[in-house]
C-alpha cells in the first residue's frame, strides 16, 4: 500500500472549511487505495483520519505526548504514541511517498520543511502538495525569492500548490 501523510493544524474546528477539505481529500484518497497517516490529533488531522476511517481505508495516527495539547483522535485504525516531536516527525515521513499540506502553524511548517529538505537533497523522492492557494501563495512567493536568489535549486517538480482533488490525484499518478 502507498501511504500519504496529511499535515495541518490541530486547532481547526470541525465546522471549518479546512476540516471539511481534509475530510474530503482523505476520503477520496482512501477510496483510491492510499493509506492515510496523520499526527493523530485534532483539527485537520482528525478530519483526515475520519475521512479515511469512514471510507474503510487505513487510517494511521502517529501521536506524541504533549502537555495540555494532544490526544489521539478516535478515527485511527492503527496508532503509535511517541514521546518526542523529532521521533514523531520521522515516523510521519518514513513510510509515505506523498504529503498533503493543509493550513497550519509552526508544527506544520516544521514537518513540511523537513520533507522538502529531504526531497531537495534527493534523500528520497517525495511529492508534496500544498492545498489552498489563498493560504499558501505568500509562502510560494517566498520560495520564488529563494529561487531567484540562488538559495534553492530550480528543481521544484516535487512540490505543487493545488486546490482540486482531481489535480491532487493527477499529480500523485505522475
Amino acid at each position: 500500500m502507498k501511504y500519504i501523510t496529511i499535515f495541518g493544524s490541530s486547532r481547526i474546528s470541525s465546522d471549518s472549511d479546512y476540516y471539511k477539505k481534509s475530510y474530503e481529500i482523505a476520503t477520496t484518497l482512501s477510496k483510491a487505495g492510499y493509506g492515510i497517516i496523520t499526527g493523530g490529533g485534532g483539527g485537520i488531522m482528525e478530519a483526515a483520519n475520519k475521512g479515511a476511517f469512514e471510507a474503510k481505508g487505513e487510517s494511521i495516527g502517529i501521536n506524541v505526548i504533549l502537555p495540555n495539547e494532544q490526544r489521539l483522535n478516535p478515527y485511527c485504525t492503527k496508532s503509535l504514541t511517541l514521546t518526542s516531536l523529532s521521533e514523531r516527525k520521522n515516523a510521519l515521513i518514513k513510510d509515505s511517498f506523498a504529503f498533503i499540506v493543509l493550513p497550519g502553524g509552526f508544527g506544520t511548517l516544521d514537518e513540511v520543511f523537513e520533507v522538502m529538505t529531504l526531497a531537495q537533497a534527493r534523500v528520497k523522492r517525495y511529492k508534496i502538495i500544498f492545498v489552498d492557494s489563498q493560504f499558501w501563495s505568500p509562502l510560494f512567493d517566498f520560495f520564488k525569492q529563494l529561487l531567484d536568489g540562488g538559495l534553492i535549486e530550480a528543481n521544484s517538480d516535487f512540490y505543487k500548490l493545488l486546490d482540486s482533488i482531481d489535480d491532487i490525484l493527477n499529480f500523485l499518478d505522475t
